[in-house]
């Protein structure tokens, strides 16, 4: 892996180019002409629209309170050239060149940032109702939907399909949210954690099916496993995505088991000259100890800080942030701020039966995650517990009226 001088990092002949026009991308050109990059910067995108931010998609776009959510950067007066509607194929390191669907770049730094792709549900190629929810496409093709108020069937229970659920239901829509775990947000929090969510599904009026296969997909209905067959005018599928990095076979980036490009410490790939950030690659966490892939929004605007000042060389930048992300959903603002995986102990703040509360988790005293649901204090003065590594007073942390930075034990 190459090191770049300061001198040839602000150097006015030197070419970056990034591929992938959603946060991470525009972030990182952003990123760069702040911290005094003069050369050259082309953004490369494959969908034809303005780059845009995703999160609206699920809400304001959704349901017809904004048209768009454009990014609100200059790219003209930043210098950044925009290649939109122009799907990169393929990547040829010792050339450096990348390679588009409108011929070769040539480039000095690369900065793979193509984020992930919805996984789609096994069957339902050209079924007709069938929706995804990545894109702003997407949310156009499901405005309409949610305008006539059909029935909809939403796969998956995660973030992105209580986030649909919601905008469905407040747009008169009758919805019925399939999932086969036995909770929902399965594969993101505990079950003992999750559980207390699955009452705002009801309290909204959506029918949640947990322990909930589909067996197929048919023209207006959806059959599970067990023959239950739902009325679908629509069927919304959130199954999860997956990094966006098929076109990267054969390119000797080095791939982890999720498909994500692995990055080091600095965000650099194990190609020389080539960095990854957001969606599409993972890196090693010293604060966490293992290696994380984290899918969102934070993790895209964070990111790209890290990669322009190691392109620019003047000062190594290590990326370990403490992951954070929201999410909207039934009446309530939900926010997660760090990992849990490794804790080894729990603690409530509040009744989860109530429109607030708090889950912590502690590993060896100290604080390493948080699960905040309309508690924005808990939250802030959380991260920052977290990110200075703080032991906590569990007994004391226990105490929902109590403030969480006078819960440290040290």
């Amino acid at each position: 892996m190459s090191e770049q001088t300061a001198e040839e990092g602000t150097s006015p002949g030197r070419h970056v180019v990034v591929a992938g026009a959603g946060m991470a991308g525009v972030q990182t050109a952003v990123a760069l002409r702040e911290q005094g990059f003069r050369g050259r910067v082309t953004v490369i995108g494959a969908e034809p629209h303005q780059p845009y931010d995703r999160p609206p998609l699920s809400k304001a776009v959704l349901l017809g309170k904004a048209e768009d959510s454009a990014f609100d950067v200059d790219f003209e007066a930043l210098g950044v050239e925009l290649r939109l509607g122009c799907e990169v194929h393929g990547l040829r390191p010792a050339a450096h060149e990348l390679d588009t669907e409108t011929g070769p770049v040539p480039y000095d730094v690369l900065v793979l940032a193509t984020g992930a792709e919805p996984i789609t549900l096994p069957g339902t190629d050209g079924v007709p109702g069938v929706h995804l929810l990545r894109t702003l496409d997407d949310a156009e093709r499901l405005r309409p939907v949610l305008a006539r108020q059909h029935d909809i069937v939403v796969v998956g229970a995660g973030w992105i399909g209580a986030e649909f659920a919601t905008a469905a239901r407040e747009a008169g829509c009758a919805v019925t949210v399939v999932e086969a775990a036995d909770h929902p947000l399965a594969g993101a929090l505990p079950a003992e954690v999750a559980a207390p969510m699955a009452a705002w599904y009801a309290d909204s009026g959506t029918l949640l099916c947990t322990h909930a296969r589909v067996e197929c997909v048919e023209p207006g209905v959806v059959v599970l496993a067990d023959g239950t067959r739902l009325p679908a005018d629509a069927v919304v599928v959130g199954i999860g995505a997956r990094p966006a990095t098929g076109w990267l076979a054969g390119s000797g980036v080095e791939l982890g088991a999720h498909g994500e490009v692995l990055a080091d410490a600095r965000l650099r790939t194990s190609l020389p000259d080539v960095y990854a950030v957001g969606d599409c690659a993972s890196f090693p966490s010293a604060r966490y100890g293992e290696r994380l892939l984290v899918h969102h929004w934070d993790n895209a605007l964070q990111g790209p800080r890290t990669v322009a000042a190691n392109i620019l060389g003047e000062t190594p930048a290590v990326y370990d942030p403490v992951p954070y992300f929201w999410s909207e959903q039934f009446g309530r603002f939900v926010q997660y701020a760090g990992h849990h995986a490794a804790a080894d102990r729990m603690v409530w703040r509040g009744d989860p039966a109530g429109p607030s509360w708090t889950v912590c988790w502690l590993r060896e005293g100290r604080l390493v995650a948080l699960l905040a649901v309309g508690r924005p204090r808990d939250l802030a003065q959380g991260r920052r517990l977290i990110e200075a590594g703080r032991h906590m007073d569990a007994e004391a942390l226990s105490d929902p009226a109590r403030p969480l930075k006078g819960a440290t034990a040290d």
